[in-house]
C-alpha cells in the first residue's frame, strides 16, 4: 500500500523523488519522507502531512543530493507519526549508516526485533520496517548488494525495499517479494519505484522485477539476481506511463472528474469491438473457453462487487455456473478445485496482493485456465494470467473507484457474451442487440450524469445522517453493495446493503425516520416484489430514496423521494444505476467536508495482505 521511489544520478534528485511521491500518494498518505546522501552523511526529512507539505519542508532546509530514496506510507505497524515514518535509519539517526524504505508486512518482525535488541539496537518506532534497517546494518560487510541478499533470506512475509549506505554514495539496492517494484533505466542514472507512473517524464525504459529479485543500481549499470542469487536478465520494456496529475478542469475533485469521464472511458474500453469473439481476450482464448464448464471469480472490494454482478450475467446468458470469492478469504479455506474452471481475477491496479495470492493458490490446486479483467496492461496480474481483457479507464486518482468499476462491468459483460457464443447460446440477432446496447452506453451514462443537480439536493439530507441502508434485488443487489461502499468510504456514514427481500429477516429492526433507505429500482421482473419491500420500510416510518427507471411507476409521496433514470437498460442496467449512487456518495461527502479523493485510513492500491 506504500509508495517507494529511489534514484542514483549525477544531478540533484530531490525534485524527482518528490514528484514520484506525488504520483504515488494514492498508495498511502499517512506520512511521507525522503533520505539523501549529502556530503558523506545520510540526511532525511519526514512529515505526517501530505507530500506537498514535505516539499515545502525540504525547500526550507535545502535538502539536495545525488543518491536517495523516498516513501509515502499507509500505516500497518505503528500509528501515523513522524517516528514511524520512512525512511528509517540504522543504527540511529545521529550516526546513520543505513537508510531504508519498505512496502509490505514482515511477519517475523517480533522474532527479529528481539534478536536485534539483544545485539544492542535501540528501536525508535513501532514499525516492522525498522527491523529490516537494523538487520541490514548488522549484516553489512561493505558490499550493500551482498548484504541485502543475505538480509532478505531472514525475512518472512511480503516486501519491496530500497536501501542505501553511507559508505557507498552512488548505490541503491532494492528487492521485492510479494510487493511490486520496478527499475527505471536512464543515461548514467538509474531509478527504482513502486510503479512506472512515478518515473513518467524521467524515463520510459522499465524493468519489472520478478518475485525474489534483488537489484543493484549504480550510475552506469544495473545488476539483478533472482531468488536463488543467480544473475538474471529481465526484459526492458518501453512504458509510456501517465502521470495521473491531469488538470482537474471544471471539477472540484478527481473523483468527480472520474465519474464524469465514464462515458468516454466506456467508449474507449469498447473501442474496436465489432463482434463478439474469444480473441478479444487473447490468443488461445477460444480453446480455453471450449474446455471450461464453470467460472471462479476472485477479487476484493469494489472489484468483488463487479464479480458478483457478472455472476448474474454469466449464469443467465451463458448458463455456466459461477462462484465469486473474496480473494483474501479464498486461499485460507478448503475449497473444491476443478480443472475445467476458468479462474477470473478482477483488479484495477493489477497489483492487489490478496488477489494475486488467491490466483497463485488456485493455480496450485490445478486450475490453469486463468483470465484477468484489469486496467493496467503492464501489471503483475496481466503477466500472471494466460488471458486478459484490458479496460481503458486510464489513471484513476481518487481512492474510491468509479470509472474502473464501470469499465470492469463492460469487460465482464463482453466475457459473458463470448462464453455464451462459444457454448452456442448466443444467436446472431442477440449478439447484434447486445452490441448495439453496449455502444449506446456512453450516451445513456451521460443522461444519468445530467441528474446531478437532483442528486445534490438529496445529498444535503444524507450529510446530516450517520447511518443508511441500501436495497437492491437480483443483479442490482451488488450495485446496492457498491453504493453503500462508496458512501462509507468517502463520507464516513455507516452504510449497509441488503437484498431487499432480506429486510424482514433482521435489518428492518434498524428502520426509523432517521434511517434513509436508498433503493435501486429498475423496471425489471422483480419490480413488484421490490415495491412490497419498499412498503415495509414506509410502514416503519423509514425515508425512501428511490433511483427508479422512467417507466417503473413508483410515485413520489410522503417519505418517498424518487429520481427517475432516463431509460431502462435491461441487462446493462447496473452500469447506469451505479453512476447515480457514485454521485450521491460524492456530493454527500462534499457536503460533510471530508477529503473526497484521499479518505482517512485508506489507500488506492492494496499491495499488502
Amino acid at each position: 500500500m506504500c509508495g517507494i521511489v529511489g534514484a542514483v544520478a549525477q544531478r540533484n534528485i530531490t525534485p524527482i523523488l518528490i514528484e514520484g511521491l506525488k504520483r504515488l500518494e494514492y498508495r498511502g498518505y499517512d506520512s511521507c519522507g525522503v533520505a539523501l546522501h549529502v556530503d558523506g552523511q545520510l540526511q532525511r526529512s519526514r512529515s505526517t502531512s501530505r507530500v506537498a507539505d514535505l516539499e515545502q519542508q525540504i525547500e526550507h532546509t535545502h535538502l539536495h543530493g545525488f543518491t536517495g530514496i523516498a516513501h509515502t506510507r499507509w500505516a500497518t505497524h505503528g500509528a501515523p507519526a513522524t517516528h514511524n515514518a520512512h525512511p528509517h535509519f540504522s543504527p540511529s539517526a545521529d550516526v546513520a549508516r543505513i537508510a531504508l524504505v519498505h512496502n509490505g508486512i514482515i511477519e517475523n518482525h517480533d522474532e527479529l526485533r528481539a534478536e536485534l535488541t539483544a545485539l544492542g539496537y535501540v528501536f525508535q518506532s513501532q514499525t516492522d520496517t525498522e527491523v529490516i534497517a537494523h538487520l541490514v546494518d548488522h549484516l553489512y560487510n561493505g558490499d550493500l548488494f551482498e548484504t541485502v541478499q543475505q538480509a532478505v533470506k531472514r525475512l518472512t512475509g511480503a516486501y519491496a525495499i530500497a536501501v542505501f549506505a553511507r559508505e557507498e554514495p552512488h548505490r541503491v539496492v532494492a528487492a521485492r517479494q510479494g510487493s511490486p517494484l520496478i527499475v527505471g533505466l536512464g543515461q548514467g542514472e538509474n531509478f527504482v519505484a513502486s510503479d512506472a507512473m512515478a518515473l513518467a517524464g524521467t524515463t520510459d525504459q522499465i524493468i519489472y522485477l520478478e518475485e525474489g529479485d534483488v537489484v543493484d543500481l549504480q550510475l552506469g549499470r544495473t545488476w539483478i539476481v533472482d531468488v536463488n542469487g543467480k544473475p538474471v536478465q529481465r526484459d526492458v520494456k518501453t512504458v509510456h506511463a501517465h502521470t495521473g496529475a491531469a488538470d482537474l478542469g471544471p471539477y472540484r475533485h478527481y473523483m468527480q472528474k472520474e465519474i464524469f469521464e465514464q462515458p468516454r472511458v466506456i467508449g474507449d474500453t469498447l473501442e474496436g469491438v465489432m463482434a463478439v469473439m474469444p480473441e478479444l481476450f487473447g490468443d488461445g482464448a477460444h480453446a480455453v473457453f471450449k474446455q471450461i464448464d464453470r467460472v471462479l471469480i476472485l477479487a476484493c472490494g469494489t472489484s468483488y462487487y463487479s464479480g458478483l454482478t457478472a455472476k448474474y450475467w454469466i449464469e443467465s446468458v451463458a448458463k455456466i455456473p459461477v462462484n465469486v470469492e473474496i480473494a483474501s478469504e479464498y486461499r485460507y479455506r478448503d475449497s473444491v478445485p476443478h480443472p475445467n474452471t476458468l479462474v477470473v481475477t478482477i483488479s484495477q491496479s493489477g497489483e492487489t496482493a490478496d488477489t494475486l495470492a488467491a490466483l497463485k493458490h488456485a493455480r496450485s490446486l490445478g486450475m490453469e485456465h486463468t483470465l484477468t479483467i484489469c486496467n493496467v496492461a503492464t501489471s503483475a496480474m496481466v503477466r500472471e494470467c494466460k488471458l486478459a481483457y484490458i479496460t481503458r479507464a486510464g489513471v484513476e486518482v481518487g481512492v474510491a473507484s468509479t470509472k474502473a468499476f464501470t469499465t470492469q462491468l463492460a469487460g465482464l459483460f463482453l466475457l459473458t457474451l463470448t462464453l455464451a457464443q462459444v457454448n452456442g447460446r448466443l444467436s446472431d440477432e442477440q449478439e447484434a442487440q447486445h452490441l448495439k446496447a453496449m455502444r449506446h452506453l456512453p450516451v445513456a451514462i451521460a443522461s444519468v450524469l445530467a441528474l446531478e443537480p437532483l442528486i445534490m439536493a438529496w445529498a444535503e439530507d444524507f450529510a446530516r445522517k450517520e447511518n443508511a441502508l441500501f436495497l437492491g434485488r437480483g443483479m442490482h443487489y451488488p450495485i446496492a453493495l457498491e453504493g453503500a461502499l462508496k458512501l462509507k468510504e468517502i463520507s464516513y456514514i455507516h452504510a449497509e446493503a441488503y437484498p431487499a427481500g432480506e429486510l424482514k429477516h433482521g435489518p428492518l429492526a434498524l428502520v426509523t425516520e432517521e434511517m434513509p433507505v436508498v433503493t435501486v429500482a429498475p423496471n425489471d421482473a422483480l419490480i413488484e416484489k421490490l415495491k412490497s419491500n419498499m412498503q415495509e420500510v414506509r410502514a416503519r416510518g423509514g425515508q425512501l430514496y428511490v433511483f427508479a427507471d422512467v417507466d417503473s411507476r413508483i410515485t413520489p409521496g410522503e417519505g418517498v423521494h424518487v429520481i427517475r433514470l432516463p431509460e431502462h437498460y435491461g441487462l446493462l442496467s447496473p452500469i447506469l444505476h451505479v453512476v447515480s449512487l457514485q454521485l450521491l456518495a460524492y456530493h454527500t461527502a462534499l457536503a460533510r467536508g471530508t477529503d473526497v479523493d484521499k479518505p482517512r485510513n485508506l489507500a488506492k492500491s492494496v499491495t499488502v495482505e
